[in-house]
């Protein structure tokens, strides 16, 4: 198969001054870095390329989305390569997509196509299944248009006098209508129960740290080095796909559940976020957000772009004190930029903080794990709760309502250390009367 990068031109100065645009010149992306990522998302299914081509563009013609010259000179290159299939790195329209086929007599596939085909391959379990689905269908619906041509259209007249072509479609329309429906009342369902289960956690006073990060950036490797899981990480990407949740005890005995979500990805589909949200919940519901780049990439401040543009489209904020940057796969960087990263992390202010690791290696992984701790404390108050080791339904409730970070004593007489939102902590003082010490606050 050949892999086909057509990218516009950058044109400096040509823009409309808008913020829109000055981030877009800012965040370019390498025509290079681009067309690797394009090679790495096909051989995730295992295609095999034969040769990939940079095609730069002046402007997008709408018939073939490429120049004419360069289609015929593809068309010889499809040929001299034997290529059934040719990716293209865009994203084209129904009408462009088969005009391409017909051009290069070959199956063509263009981006969204190729992510879906991927999402297809890695969806293990019944939600990510039921959102690959979705996704596609509503993909494959706008391209029934031209998806008959060997049958005869429309005749003229009214509808009833139609031929097969027009019926074939029209009766494919209504059966993928059907079922996306039946998809997304599946999916209604799949959300009820991460519902229950969300509330489930919240009764635990468990908070959430989510992962998320452009795909590839090495979320499972971090999470595998966290939770001593076994979740599948390859230098691959998206090799994960459905999300994954574990229990992580912190430093000073407090408990969080960790989530590894689906890795983002330049020009991910509208459809595929939307598909997706089901699973993008458990970011929207996360106390903390861990944002895990590549940061040995060249295209690393693009990603960051990318995956911050995603966070934004689900109402989450990319600053503050729900979101901290860590900075990834530091141990292929050389020790000079090692350090330099290192001084430019240190000067950053405390909502945009960031932190040095390597998920591989182990490196940074004891000061990670300090740092969510101490940005989940921020504004929780400790307390020393002293009970008879008898009281177990008052032991039992600090265990429902705060966070029990330490237990001491033994004998008749036990000290619960626990730390708890400042909303709690009246509701803590009348219940323990005379047996509660407020801790200085270390946050």
């Amino acid at each position: 198969m050949l892999v086909i990068g057509p990218y516009l031109r950058q044109r400096r100065g040509g823009g409309s001054g808008s913020s829109d645009d000055a981030r877009d010149e800012l965040y370019a992306r390498d025509a290079d870095a681009r067309l690797d990522e394009a090679k790495g998302l096909a051989r995730a299914i295992d295609l095999t390329v034969v040769d990939a081509l940079i095609v730069p563009l002046a402007q997008i013609r709408p018939a073939t989305y490429l120049g004419k010259g360069k289609v015929e000179e593809i068309v010889g290159l499809v040929t001299a390569e034997h290529a059934d299939l040719v990716v293209v790195d865009c994203a084209l329209s129904p009408v462009q997509q088969r005009n391409l086929e017909k051009e290069w007599n070959a199956k063509v596939l263009d981006r969204t196509g190729l992510i879906l085909e991927i999402f297809g391959r890695r969806a293990k379990t019944r939600e990510g299944s039921l959102q690959v689905e979705l996704a596609h269908l509503k993909y494959q619906r706008s391209r029934l248009v031209r998806s008959w041509t060997h049958l005869e259209r429309q005749r003229g007249g009214f509808g009833f006098l139609g031929g097969p072509g027009e019926t074939q479609i029209e009766a494919d329309r209504r059966l993928i209508g059907e079922r996306i429906v039946r998809l997304e009342a599946d999916l209604k369902k799949v959300q009820a129960t991460r519902r229950l289960h969300r509330s489930a956690r919240r009764r635990v006073p468990y908070e959430i740290v989510a992962l998320v990060g452009y795909t590839n950036a090495g979320k499972s490797t971090l999470f595998n080095r966290l939770t001593r899981a076994k979740v599948q990480a390859a230098d691959m990407l998206f090799a994960t796909l459905d999300p994954t949740l574990r229990e992580l005890k912190l430093p000073h005995g407090g408990h969080i559940v960790l989530s590894d979500t689906v890795g983002f990805v330049s020009d991910l589909p509208t459809m595929l976020v939307a598909a997706f949200r089901a699973t993008l919940e458990e970011v929207i519901e996360a106390d903390l957000i861990l944002h895990v780049r590549d940061i040995s990439h060249t295209d690393t401040e693009a990603q960051r772009a990318d995956v911050e543009a995603v966070l934004r489209q689900l109402g989450i904020e990319t600053a503050g004190d729900a979101l901290i940057e860590v900075w990834n796969k530091v141990d292929r960087l050389s020790a000079e930029e090692r350090e330099r990263l290192a001084n430019v992390a240190a000067r950053r202010p405390q909502d945009h903080q960031a932190l040095l690791v390597s998920a591989e290696q182990g490196d940074g992984v004891e000061a990670l794990l300090a740092a969510i701790e101490h940005r989940l404390a921020k504004g929780k108050i400790g307390l020393d709760v002293t009970l008879e080791a008898a009281d177990g339904a008052g032991i039992s409730w600090l265990y429902r309502n705060a966070e029990v970070l330490a237990k001491h004593g033994s004998g008749e007489t036990i000290v619960l250390t626990v730390r708890a939102e400042p909303a709690k902590r009246e509701v803590i003082m009348r219940k323990f009367a005379g047996r509660v010490v407020e801790l200085a606050s270390k946050a």
